[in-house]
């Protein structure tokens, strides 16, 4: 399933990015905002956020966005890695 986002043209013009960066920001902001309130789990914001993990715990700790980490992500982000090999 894909998912598309309608974002309003003067909600853009309002983003204080350079319009050629607004998706990318866009997608990182959405994938830090879902997983601070535990709605996404780490592996796949960070999917989201197109960042490798350790970009992505990087600006965790940049941001001071606790990390959750349960056995469901765990079991996760296993699975994702064994899709990869």
């Amino acid at each position: 399933m894909r998912l598309s986002l309608e974002i309003p043209p003067e909600v853009l013009q309002s983003l204080r990015v350079p319009p050629q960066e607004a998706e990318e920001r866009l997608r990182l902001e959405l994938a830090l905002a879902l997983y601070r309130e535990q709605l996404l789990p780490s592996g796949q914001a960070c999917a989201l956020a197109g960042l490798s993990r350790w970009a992505w715990e990087e600006l965790l700790g940049k941001r001071q966005i606790p990390r959750h980490y349960s056995d469901e992500d765990l079991a996760e982000d296993l699975r994702d890695a064994q899709r990869g090999q």
